[in-house]
């Protein structure tokens, strides 16, 4: 459908959860308020779905059932998907303002938060983000990894650490039924590793995991679950969450369930540490070991170091700390947050003063805390806030020309941007790798990595004979 001429047009750049629900809630409280809207949907990756796609375990297809809903708002077309185009590079803000009214960020939170602990930056340290982007196959990682540790330690106590951890400890064969791409099969199968060390700061009660990704580490196949009585110590602000917080209490019940369970004498173990906060990654020219400080609580729901030193000796360190947001080229930016600087989503300037028709939503607008319901929540604040900004972006004088005019800018420069139909063809393509997979008929998907790859099967116009 041709937009009327009149009409809104937005532009978001960012087509993973965030940006797809300001769309959807977008065109829905736009159409409420009695006018027309226009919505293209940009992203730097040739498929949509941003995290859910390339930061999702891939055993957590449950997690991943998110994109059936995010899939039906795209087929109402209603928004138009333009993927494999690079903000900043493919085009400029000044660009978008000559043909859009207003642009909403929705570019997330990919980059590794740091710790700065001596070491960190050892060969053999890798941050957490840009493992979970192999293992999800993103066409801008390498294909390898060097998995060559038998001792691992992952610092962090969210669910990323768990996720991380599982992947590392978890046999190959048992991921051959979920979509990992064979390049990544190929690298865990080689894995050497037989012992992986989860650490967290604080006590079991005060851990950021959810029941259910706790639950699941008992399940993992040939993957013994060792907890230490040591760091169990009660404190009264813990006792107090186990009986104030249903999650709380279940999750400490599900641990202390686990110090009594003897090891079954598996090939692989997995061993979960509290109350260990990291100083130092050491080694002579690599990771050898990590150093840690014990602490204890401090019964206010804090912990305190010890003095206690202990070492594990590990040959690789993983850190998931948290993740971060990056700046955007010519958007304001708050270094020390990670976020684009916002009032309720309406992008603030150095002196704290709304700037015309730019908008933020989703983790650059908040920070990387919250899920899926925290999104749309975020979005809906957002997009409240430019539809009482409508009048006055419609009232400038603007001649955009027609919805194909930033397209053919595109196609001027000889960007292969992707399209909501060639995103379909990706996916029936991948569906079609996996039901036919030599080793594992019947898969869901099996993904395709190349970018290259990607966008040649997105641009076909009928789905490639196998």
């Amino acid at each position: 459908m041709t937009p009327a001429p009149s009409a809104l047009r937005v532009a978001i750049i960012g087509a993973g959860p965030a940006g797809i629900y300001a769309g959807n809630i977008l065109n829905r409280l736009v159409l409420e308020a009695g006018h027309e809207v226009a919505i293209d949907l940009f992203d730097s990756l040739p498929a949509p779905y941003g995290l859910i796609r390339y930061g999702v375990a891939p055993d957590h297809p449950r997690i991943k059932g998110i994109v059936k809903s995010l899939q039906e708002m795209l087929d109402a077309g209603i928004i138009r998907f333009i993927g494999n185009v690079t903000y900043g590079t493919d085009l400029t803000l000044a660009e978008l303002r000559e043909h859009y009214h207003a642009v909403i960020f929705a570019t997330g939170a990919i980059l590794d938060a740091p710790l700065v602990i001596p070491g960190i930056d050892l060969p053999g340290s890798f941050g957490a983000a840009d493992f979970v982007s192999w293992y999800d196959g993103h066409p801008d990682v390498p294909l390898d990894w060097p998995l060559d540790a038998t001792d691992v330690a992952v610092i962090g106590n969210g669910n990323v650490a768990l996720d991380v951890a599982r992947i590392l400890a978890k046999h190959a064969d048992d991921l051959l039924t979920t979509d990992i791409p064979a390049s990544v099969y190929a690298g865990l199968a080689g894995s050497p590793v037989t012992d992986v060390h989860v650490f967290g700061r604080r006590g079991p009660s005060q851990v950021k995991f959810t029941p259910i990704e706790l639950r699941e580490l008992a399940d993992i196949p040939d993957v013994d679950l060792v907890v230490y009585a040591e760091d169990f110590a009660p404190d009264s602000h813990s006792e107090h969450l186990v009986a104030s917080n249903n999650q709380v209490k279940i999750m400490t019940r599900t641990l202390n369930g686990w110090l009594t369970k003897a090891p079954q004498g598996a090939s692989r173990r997995l061993h979960l540490h509290f109350l260990h906060a990291p100083r130092e990654v050491y080694g002579d020219g690599r990771v050898e070991g990590i150093r840690f400080e014990r602490t204890e609580h401090t019964g206010d729901g804090g912990v305190r170091p010890t003095g206690v030193i202990v070492d594990y000796p590990v040959q690789a360190v993983y850190r998931a700390v948290g993740y971060r947001g990056s700046a955007l080229t010519e958007v304001p930016f708050d270094a020390v947050r990670g976020v684009i600087p916002n009032d309720g989503g309406r992008v603030l300037d150095a002196a704290g003063e709304p700037i015309d028709g730019l908008y933020a939503t989703g983790w650059i607008k908040r920070g990387p805390i919250g899920l899926i319901g925290h999104t749309k929540g975020d979005a809906l604040e957002t997009i409240t806030r430019l539809v009482e900004d409508v009048p006055a972006l419609v009232a400038r004088d603007q001649a955009f020309g027609s919805a194909d005019t930033i397209l053919a800018l595109l196609e001027a420069r000889g960007v292969e941007y992707t399209t909501w139909a060639g995103w379909r063809t990706l996916d029936a393509h991948e569906q079609l790798l996996g039901a036919q997979d030599l080793v594992t008929p019947g898969r869901e998907r099996v993904k395709v990595i190349s970018r290259a790859e990607q966008v040649a099967i997105s641009r076909t116009e009928a789905l490639l004979t196998l």
